[in-house]
């Protein structure tokens, strides 16, 4: 029951990331990809902070500890850069182009979690692996 609420969840965030590059290419009309990130981040950090709030989760801020919050923080800057060089990426060569190759964190993520976690993706899991690495190779080839 818990993988499959996991998975519905994978889902709806996969969903909401498709729309993601759609939306930020038809926002950044006429401004600049690193501002419509910051406004992004911003809305972003504002929708997380009501939702955390409404699930009564503020509270809870004392629990965290150093590590947690070094990892976290790290973890934002990754994401942050992530949607810069995303943005400006959809700028520049769009998002048909910039989705596949930015999709190639699928099989990246992979890796370093074997590295850094320790976990074991199955033999098909591996098959899927490389072939979304594929993919992307091949979504966003020039024409």
């Amino acid at each position: 029951m818990e993988y499959s609420k996991g998975v519905a969840f994978a889902v709806m965030a996969a969903v909401c990331a498709s729309t993601v590059g759609i939306l930020a290419k038809i926002g950044m009309k006429e401004v600049p990809p690193v501002l419509a990130t910051a406004v992004r981040s911003i809305v972003m950090m504002l929708f997380c902070l009501i939702i955390a709030m409404f699930m009564g989760m503020g509270g809870k801020l004392q629990t965290l500890h150093g590590k947690a919050i070094t990892m976290i923080v790290l973890s934002g800057i990754a994401g942050a850069a992530s949607w810069m060089f995303g943005f400006i990426a959809y700028d520049k060569i769009g998002v048909a182009k910039t989705s596949p190759i930015d999709k190639l964190s699928v099989p990246l993520a992979v890796v370093l979690a074997v590295i850094f976690l320790g976990e074991r993706p199955s033999k098909t899991n591996w098959v899927g692996i490389v072939l979304i690495a594929a993919g992307a190779y091949l979504a966003a080839l020039r024409d």
